[in-house]
Parts: structure tokens; C-alpha cells; sequence
């Protein structure tokens, strides 16, 4: 039998997963053809966030590669947009000048995104979110040296994603938003006001209530003026203010249109053979934007492709979840309520928790929360299945497990009592049958191995709990193999199994180690490439070949890039104590490169602030020809070694702080540790050096010194842990170095110390040194013998020798008219 021909024209998420739909319904009924306008296969949209954050990679949110389309019999045309629909012919013509036949058609061809008609628009730097073109315009800017400031424009979903991306790329950024609320479309006031709390204290400034009047600069973007007359720098300009259907193609098709193009409950247009599919998509005076929809779409529309019929698209009932990492956020159905429905609320503002559901005859109409989102999926369940709450209205904002027994019982209970189409992953519209059913057939056991199979939890990752439920209810709790958390998607080992790993090989490069360990990317990614980096220093100090490349900018200028670009240069000061000649020394450099801010900090030391990149190498000479080395303030190493002036001077003090601290600081600067380190040394009990929130920190007693472990001073304070008591600093000195070694030779990179100890337990330190005098020993042993390799000075290395030299040198102007000339007369 002849195969009919079907052309979708769109590669997107919506009519990719339509010819998936299809396939698995009908594989041999059509001979299908794809016409994309970029240049990839499908990938997923949704997780275009975690790559604009460095969080993932591009080929880790690719759906369909090369290979999918060909093993398939697919057709795809990349870079191909289609122009022109003759539905009289049944012909579609692209503009690459190819014209062929179909039997069915399907449009997906999405929605294009807004962009403010205002004076200035045209400039370069100014860049929509829509695909991943976009994310590589914005992380061109980002990573460009000169891109500091960034304002996104849209408090919505997309622009708060956007805003986080460009943060963790070093951006100081701004989000302006035209109304008084965030996220008004999913979010009430106190919710919003809550996330604007969480987003600004992880760094993110808002302009909330501004008109955008203009877009300032010559040929790139170089500030936004507001309608009141305010301006703010900005090197770049998102736009993420709404999307509109793309339509054009239907309505020169002639094809019944609204705001988007019209389709019945089979998603076909208004020509019987045209079906759609998709934010292009306008089905009972809505559109939808969120994948789940287009994917309840497609399953409809592949079935009526099929000639199988049956099933109606009626509309969907939409949830929301936002993609910030540490910001958990979930929205569902109508969170506002009106004068028919109740709503029951629970909210806890130092803990940062919100949560409203909205009732109506005891039915939950809406849900909105914001810190803790564990039962989101739940309760969009009960808004979806119209389910009657009565009977557990008064514990239904405990949860699910509380509210159904009373008493917290088994989760695997519960989903256990789900049907097998109640749906589990919104963003991949998968239910339970069909993980239930991949988990039994395939012998799935793991996270992972769920995801690969069936698509679930594999996007924004919020139902991830109830697949694991889903995994220990089919297979028994005790069959369950534990999830492990693999380093990044490069590989399928967990940090652990790569530490292992390289003390067994004999690979000194990140390269050679990669290759070893069959890395799926060949160069790596910003996650794995730093901790491969240190996990082979650490391991072999006197062979491993330190790949600077592989460190972040602090670490590679050795100083700390500030919000404008420029660096701050902190000389290491031991223990706290300095002499006239070097504050003469600090003052002179100061005076010589215009230095314009000089801070006391809180590790005892003194910062320069505001220095040129290209100014570096010729201060750290001038610190070093006064006796000055680097003091590691950028680095995952030891930072500082805070002191008080003990028994020296201290009426109270019973022991000598300064010459410990100094003496640990000595032994101790130059190592490079999973994160940084700090260490505080107190003459008396009063501890007024504040080493019981320090990584390791001494107290002073009359018989001899106390030692602490584990301590924190930031976000989260951490008291430390008592490791032990001994006499003598020769004791306080094997310890602080046996301390460090075990912690270098076992944390995991960007572990600190406070999350290690709580991780592996203060026992099983005091086990390792000690209980075990002999093993002290070794590690000690091993730490000094690090130091011999590690102790060089790198303000030193790059201001006399060179070392590096490039990174400090400023970027020349080039002329591209005159570099494409000389091109072409050498060609």
C-alpha cells in the first residue's frame, strides 16, 4: 500500500511530539516531512534556562537528534521556513525554493515573541527569549568581558528565568516590570511579594511599575530610560513581555483565523485536511504557551492524523512551575478566586512558605505556592478530576500524606491509589500507567533510567518525588537501587565514582582524564571541567598538571571580578598582623593605579577595590618586591586566618593567638580545597576571633587549645563541631593539616566544609584523626607534602615570569572591513 504524505511544517516540542503520537499509533501509514526554520533537530524549550545558567548544555535538552529523524524514514529539512500553503494544489514551497505535495499538513509553527515598539529597538544587545539563538546572543554578551549589566524586561515566567541565567553568568541584572506584581498571570500579591523577596536576596534588583520611553546608545545598547526620566546602564536588553501566535502563513493560506488559528476539538482547521497544533493554536478562544496543552494536542490530533478518531481535545487545565534554582514556585487554575469560592490559606514568612488553595462546593479550583511545592502535583490533580474535598478540607493544606490518613502515612500508599491515566509529568504529559508500565517491562530501577524511557521528570524535574514513589511501589522499597547523583550530564558517574577513579589510573591531564573515563562531550562543561580540575591536583600534587582553563575567571586572573568589571587585590596578611612598611606598601599602589575604594575586611586584611584588569600583574610585582604574596581571596583555598591578640596583649587571654594563627597560616596558604576555607584562632573563651563559625577554629584554654570543625558564617550559620582537645601547638598544627587533608581528599568540589561534616557526621572525623593517631599522621604527612608543590606564590609566577600573560592584556579594537581586505588578499 502506498504511504500517504504528511508535511509539518514547525520542528518544535508540539508537532514533534504529534509525529511521536502518530508513529507509535500508525508507523508505516505516512511518509512524513519536516520543514524547520533553525538549523537543529527538536530540543526541549523548556529547559533553554538551565542552558542560559550553565547549568546544562545544549546537546542536553536535545529531544530528537539527526539519527531520530533517520532511523524513522523522516525527512527533515533544517533551516527551511516555509512561505507559501496552495491548498487548492496541496503544495507547500519553502524559501529555499523546494516545493512538495501532501495528503495531510500539519502547522506548528509556535508564536513569535513581543518585542516594544520604542525608539531604539533596532540597537544590537537587545534580544528576545525564545530560542536558543537567543541564549547564545545573551551568552555572548555575558561572557564577553564587557557585558556587566543586563535588564530584562517582563516579571513573568520567562523573564525571571532569563534574569536568574544571566546572573549565574556574572550579570548584574534588573528585572522592570510594567505592573506591581511578578508573575501576575500565576501568582497573588502576597505570593509575588514573597518570590521577590527569595529573588532579591539571591541578588536580583527589580524596577517594578516602569514604562519603558527609549533604548540609549550608538550602535549596542548602552542604557534604558523609563517614561518618568530614570535611566539604568545596560550592556543588554531581554525582552520577554508576551508572545503572539505565528499565524502569517495560515492567513495567507486563507485558513480561518482569530488570534491564532482556529481548530476544532480534532485540531483541524478550517480546511479538512490542515491540521494544527501548538502556541500557533486558537481552540475555544484560547492559547495556550505551556507544553503540557500542546502535548494533550497532540495525543488528540495523531489520533484523527491516524484515521483512528475517537478522542476531543476540550482545552487544559494549566500548571505552572518556575525554573530558579532554590526558588520553588507552582501555580494552578483559577489562583484568584471570585465571590463564589473560599480560599484557605497557610503562610509562614520566615520560612519563607505560601501556600492558598482556592475551593468552590468543596471542589479545589485553584492552587497557588510558593517555598514548598511537594504537593503541587496533587492538588492539580484534585483540580483536574473535580474531586470532592470535604472530607479532608481541614488538613489538605498538610499535604497529601497528612490529609488522606491523618497521620503522615506511606506515600507509596497514595500513589498507589492514583488510576493509571491520572497524569504524573505536566511538562511531558506522561501518567502513571505508562511509567508503571515502562518500570515493569524494561526492569527500570533508577530516576534516570525513568526518564530515558518515558520523558518524565526529565524537564522542569517537580514530579520527580512521585516517580520515585512510583519506583519503590512497583519494585519494593528495598529494590529500589538508591539515585545517585551524577556529577553533570556529561558523564554517568557521581563525584565519588570519579575520585575513586583517578586514584586508580595513571591521567595527570583533564583531557587524558575525560578520554579515560568515556566522557560524553569531548571538552566537557563549566560543572565537571573545575572539579576534574581539582579532583586530579588533590590526588597527584606533584604530577597533575593544573589546567587553568578549567577554572572559573576568579581563579584564572587570581583576583575577584567585581560588578563593573573590574578586580579587587587582597594580600595575604598572616593572621591578621601587618607592619607599617606593608600598609606604606598597600598605600602606595593604591595611590599609583588610582585604586578608588580600600576596605577593611571582615578576615582581617585590606582589599583594593576598582582595579583594571590590565593593571594587575604590575601591582602584584609592586606587593611582592615589599614581601606581599597572594592572598587566595578568589580561590576554592584557604582564605584567611582571623586572630585576636590572645595573651600578647588580652588582660584575658590565655594562650598565644597571633603566633597560631600565624604559624597555621603559614602551613596552610596556597592549598587548594574543594571550597574555600577559613580558620579563626581565639585566645581565651570569650572567642572573640569567632572560631566556633569557621571551617577550623582554635579556642584557647588554660590547659592547652580546643579544636572546632565544620562551621559556617554565611546565609546559613553553622556552629561547629567539638573535634577535641589537646595540649601543645605542635598537636594544634597536625591536626589542622590531618583536618584539611581528609576534607581535600573527600569532599566533593564546592562542598564546604560545614556540608561535608553534616553529610559523612563529626564521628566519623573524629574516627579518621582522632581515635586513630596513626592515621592522623598519614594525613598530615600527606598535606605538607602537598604544600611543597602547592606554596607558589601566583601574583609572583605572572608578575615577573609571565605566566599567562594574555588574560591580563586588554582586548584591541579590529577593524573587520580592514581583517576581511587582508583575507582576501591572501587568499
Amino acid at each position: 500500500m502506498k504511504k500517504r504524505k504528511l508535511i509539518c511544517i514547525g520542528n518544535g516540542m508540539a508537532g514533534m511530539r504529534t509525529v511521536e503520537e502518530l508513529l507509535a499509533l500508525t508507523p508505516d501509514l505516512y511518509e512524513i516531512t519536516v520543514f524547520g526554520t533553525e538549523q537543529y533537530g527538536n530540543y526541549n524549550r523548556i529547559l533553554l534556562s538551565p542552558v542560559l545558567s550553565g547549568e546544562k548544555a545544549f546537546e542536553d535538552i536535545m529531544i530528537h537528534n539527526d539519527e531520530w529523524y533517520a532511523t524513522r524514514g523522516i525527512t527533515l529539512h533544517k533551516g527551511h521556513t516555509v512561505t507559501q500553503i496552495n491548498r487548492q494544489q496541496k503544495t507547500v514551497t519553502s524559501d529555499n525554493g523546494i516545493t512538495l505535495d501532501y495528503d495531510k499538513l500539519l502547522i506548528a509553527t509556535g508564536s513569535n515573541p513581543f518585542m516594544l515598539p520604542v525608539a531604539g529597538s533596532q540597537l544590537a544587545g537587545i534580544v528576545a527569549y525564545r530560542d536558543i539563538r537567543d541564549v547564545e546572543a545573551m551568552l555572548t554578551v555575558a561572557r564577553s568581558g564587557t557585558g556587566k549589566h543586563a535588564v530584562v524586561i517582563g516579571g513573568g515566567l520567562l523573564g525571571l528565568e532569563a534574569a536568574y541565567g544571566l546572573q549565574k553568568q556574572g550579570m548584574t541584572v534588573t528585572v522592570v516590570h510594567l505592573l506591581d506584581t511578578l508573575m501576575e498571570r500565576q501568582l497573588d500579591k502576597p505570593a509575588a511579594n514573597l518570590l521577590k523577596a527569595h529573588l532579591e536576596k539571591q541578588g536580583l534588583n527589580f524596577r517594578l511599575e516602569a514604562q519603558t520611553d527609549c533604548f540609549l546608545g550608538e550602535n549596542h545598547v548602552q542604557a534604558i530610560r523609563f517614561k518618568d526620566g530614570h535611566e539604568l546602564p545596560a550592556d543588554l536588553i531581554v525582552m520577554a513581555v508576551g508572545i503572539r501566535p505565528n499565524i502569517n502563513l495560515a492567513k495567507s493560506a486563507n485558513l480561518e483565523c482569530g488570534r491564532g488559528l482556529l481548530v476544532n476539538d480534532h485540531l483541524q482547521t478550517s480546511d479538512n485536511d490542515v491540521f494544527a497544533v501548538g502556541e500557533c493554536v486558537e481552540h475555544r478562544q484560547q492559547i495556550y504557551g505551556l507544553v503540557a496543552p500542546l502535548y494533550e494536542q497532540a495525543k488528540v490530533c495523531a489520533h484523527h492524523l491516524a484515521d483512528i478518531g475517537g478522542k476531543h481535545y476540550e482545552g487544559s487545565v494549566t500548571s505552572t512551575k518556575l525554573k530558579v534554582t532554590g526558588v520553588d514556585v507552582f501555580s494552578a487554575g483559577d489562583f484568584l478566586g471570585n465571590e463564589k469560592t473560599e480560599s484557605i490559606i497557610f503562610q509562614d514568612p520566615s520560612m519563607g512558605i505560601y501556600k492558598k488553595l482556592v475551593l468552590e462546593d468543596n471542589k479545589v479550583k485553584g492552587a497557588v505556592m510558593v517555598g514548598d511545592t511537594t504537593d503541587g502535583a496533587w492538588y492539580f490533580q484534585l483540580l483536574r478530576d473535580g474531586e470532592d474535598v470535604s472530607t479532608m478540607r481541614e488538613r489538605i493544606l498538610f499535604g497529601q500524606a497528612f490529609a488522606l490518613t491523618g497521620d503522615g502515612g506511606s506515600n507509596t500508599s497514595l500513589v498507589a491509589s492514583m488510576a493509571d491515566d491520572n497524569q504524573i509529568c505536566g511538562c511531558n504529559g506522561v501518567c502513571k500507567g505508562t511509567i508503571v508500565q515502562a518500570i515493569q517491562e524494561k526492569g527500570l530501577t533508577t530516576l534516570e533510567e525513568v526518564r530515558k524511557q518515558t520523558g518524565a521528570s526529565a524537564s522542569c524535574g517537580g514530579c520527580s518525588g512521585l516517580v520515585e514513589q512510583l519506583l519503590m511501589l512497583v519494585n519494593g522499597e528495598d529494590a529500589v537501587k538508591p539515585t545517585k547523583k551524577i556529577m553533570c550530564a556529561c558523564t554517568d558517574m557521581s563525584h565519588d565514582e570519579v575520585r575513586e577513579a583517578i586514584t586508580h589510573t595513571d591521567v595527570y591531564t583533564v583531557a587524558e582524564l575525560m578520554k579515560s573515563l568515556n566522557w560524553k562531550t569531548p571538552d566537557g562543561c563549566t560543572t565537571c571541567r573545575p572539579a576534574l580540575n581539582y579532583y586530579l591536583l588533590s590526588t597527584h600534587p606533584d604530577k597533575a598538571q593544573d589546567d587553568y582553563q578549567s577554572r572559573f575567571i576568579n581563579e584564572r586572573a587570581h583576583a575577584n571580578i567585581q560588578k563593573d568589571g573590574t578586580y579587587s587585590v587582597v594580600p595575604r596578611i598572616w593572621g591578621g598582623l601587618t607592619t607599617p612598611d606593608e600598609l606604606r606598601a598597600i598605600a602606595n599602589v593604591a595611590d599609583k593605579y588610582s585604586v578608588p575604594t580600600v576596605k577593611i575586611t571582615g578576615g582581617q586584611r585590606i582589599d583594593l577595590l576598582g582595579v583594571k584588569k590590565e593593571d594587575l600583574p604590575a601591582m602584584w610585582a609592586d606587593l611582592n618586591e615589599a614581601g606581599m604574596v597572594s592572598g587566595y581571596a578568589y580561590g576554592k583555598s584557604l582564605r584567611t586566618v582571623k586572630t585576636c591578640v590572645g595573651s600578647t596583649w588580652c588582660r584575658f587571654g590565655t594562650q598565644d593567638a597571633m603566633g597560631m594563627g600565624i604559624k597555621l597560616e603559614q602551613m596552610t596558604w596556597g592549598s587548594w580545597t574543594p571550597h574555600k576555607v577559613k580558620l579563626a584562632v581565639s585566645g581565651c573563651p570569650r572567642n572573640c576571633a569567632e572560631a566556633t563559625i569557621k571551617d577550623f577554629g582554635v579556642v584557647a584554654v588554660d590547659s592547652g587549645w580546643e579544636l572546632h570543625v565544620g562551621g559556617n558564617g554565611g546565609i546559613k550559620v553553622r556552629a561547629t563541631d567539638l573535634l577535641c582537645k589537646v595540649n601543645t601547638e605542635e598537636e594544634v598544627m597536625e591536626y589542622c593539616g590531618a583536618f584539611m587533608q581528609i576534607y581535600r581528599e573527600e569532599a566533593r568540589y564546592l562542598e564546604r566544609t560545614a556540608h561535608w561534616i553534616e553529610r559523612v557526621g563529626v564521628e566519623y572525623v573524629k574516627k579518621q584523626i582522632v581515635e586513630n593517631a596513626e592515621n592522623r599522621k598519614h594525613y598530615y604527612d600527606r598535606f605538607l607534602q602537598s604544600q611543597i608543590t602547592a606554596q607558589k606564590d601566583p601574583w609572583a609566577e605572572r608578575a615577573k615570569a609571565g605566566v599567562h600573560e594574555h588574560e591580563f592584556k586588554a582586548m584591541k579594537h579590529i577593524d573587520i572591513v580592514k581583517l576581511a581586505d587582508i583575507s582576501s588578499k591572501v587568499a
